[in-house]
């Protein structure tokens, strides 16, 4: 369930959710209060970031200061619609379990990304599937994307199977496109997956 909030039409903007429910999750954007939870998830995440999450910002958290500049980060980003960071959250402990964020790819599509990472102590779960599948609601029903792109290295078998439980479907194969820090080194493959409106109305 989509809660919205009202926010600034110009521009062709749209109402952007103050909370998405699921069954056992809440997701919502970013507040400055969230920082000592996001620090303390950053700092027992950071060797499960690595290999596959290299670029995540949430390794560049070292001090609590740092979360709360991560978190005004993410507030200005959701706030002038250019990415859409949402924390998930145990509806009923209320601990912190996952992250989601979109981003555009174009704008004229629109065609939209998906990213995620999940608390090490919650993987295995099903709470990334979970809140994936209300962020594509976010993002096709929302932001009016045409398509939304995953993408993950070959070898997170994990995040395959989030793609394959959500209805992406595989469209390519970039060959040895990127390092994976962790591993053995060597450049590994990128795999991308898609779903269009279509196949997401489908779903429904």
């Amino acid at each position: 369930m989509i809660h919205k909030e009202e926010t600034d039409m110009h521009s062709g903007r749209r109402d952007l959710p103050s909370l998405i429910e699921t069954s056992r999750l809440i997701l919502r954007p970013y507040q400055l209060g969230d920082a000592p939870a996001y620090y303390a998830a950053c700092r027992r995440n950071r060797e499960h970031l690595l290999p596959y999450e290299a670029d995540n910002p949430a390794l560049d958290v070292h001090t609590l200061e740092d979360a709360a500049d991560l978190m005004r980060d993410f507030e200005a980003a959701w706030a002038n619609h250019r990415m859409f960071f949402l924390g998930a959250w145990h509806r009923d402990a209320g601990e912190w379990v996952a992250q989601v964020v979109l981003s555009f790819v174009s704008r004229q599509l629109p065609e939209l990304a998906v990213g995620y990472w999940v608390d090490c102590r919650s993987q295995g779960q099903g709470y990334v599937t979970e809140a994936v599948r209300a962020a594509l609601g976010l993002a096709f029903d929302v932001l009016g994307a045409h398509r939304v792109r995953l993408m993950c290295d070959e070898t997170n078998l994990r995040s395959i199977r989030v793609a394959e439980r959500c209805g992406f479907a595989r469209e390519a194969c970039l060959r040895q496109a990127s390092r994976v820090r962790g591993l053995d080194g060597t450049p590994h493959n990128d795999l991308i997956y898609g779903m269009l409106r279509a196949e997401y109305e489908s779903l429904a």
